[in-house]
């Protein structure tokens, strides 16, 4: 049977809900089947584990369970105090409070995600962390809620593969930020030499596995959507021929 976009989107809707309702419950960080952890190995390379003690100390215990992504994107951004920083996909909040503390008082970070329920606990883990320029959006990443050119930098954290519309959402990056602004990204990317049913037999869609660009699609992607200063670099293998990867990339100057 054949799996629509629409049906694929309220799967990761559910799954993430989940996981959100999860933390909320103390009955553990992550739902079933969501990007953290399809199985007891995957602990080590998504989710809290891909923050250092340091980081996982500024933040509330809510807000390091939910964690459910692949790298960490606040560690690669290079992100400067005063700057506005969006992260899609900002499910518990962590990457945003992180960005929050990064850029400071005179700066702002805004989490855009789809998920109630993780809209509601991140609001909740900003204030118990104490962070007043940390603002939640509810918004899908392939109609991002904020104007163009209203950005500086846009971070994402094992979201974009979970899309079913990848061009839209390059697209929208592209859009919100100000000519030269940048992306930090961590992802799940595939090699070239896999395709489409080969990926997907290497994982589920809604855990980051089957969604996944390849690394010369995310290069093309990102060009075609007016970028340059392309990088998808691999950083560790979740699969055969799948790869965790941080990908950077400057919107073109106007």
């Amino acid at each position: 049977m054949t799996t629509t976009a629409e049906e694929l989107r309220e799967e990761v809707r559910r799954r993430y809900a989940e996981s959100a309702l999860a933390v909320v419950e103390r009955t553990g960080g992550c739902g079933s089947g969501s990007c953290c952890v399809e199985s007891e190995g995957d602990r080590t390379t998504f989710g809290e584990a891909l923050y250092d003690a340091e980081q996982r100390g500024e933040l509330p215990e809510a807000a390091v369970l939910a964690s459910l992504g692949c790298g960490n994107p606040t560690a690669v951004a290079d992100l400067h105090e005063g700057e506005i920083v969006l992260d899609l996909g900002s499910g518990g909040g962590i990457d945003v409070i992180l960005s929050a503390k990064r850029v400071g008082p005179t700066g702002t970070a805004y989490g855009v995600d789809m998920t109630d329920e993780m809209l509601a606990l991140a609001q909740q883990n900003a204030q118990a962390a104490g962070v007043a320029n940390a603002h939640f959006l509810k918004g899908e990443i392939e109609r991002i809620p904020l104007p163009a050119g209203s950005v500086d930098v846009v971070i994402s954290n094992c979201v974009i593969n979970l899309s079913t519309d990848k061009p839209a959402v390059l697209a929208e990056m592209a859009r919100v930020l100000r000519p030269g602004g940048r992306l930090g990204i961590s992802d799940i990317v595939a090699e070239d030499r896999l395709t489409p049913s080969e990926r997907g037999e290497r994982g589920s869609y809604v855990g980051c596995i089957a969604g996944a660009l390849s690394k010369g699609e995310y290069e093309a992607g990102l060009e075609a959507a007016g970028f340059d200063q392309v990088s998808v670099e691999f950083t560790y293998q979740v699969a055969d021929g799948m790869h965790g990867a941080i990908v950077k990339a400057v919107k073109t100057p106007a």
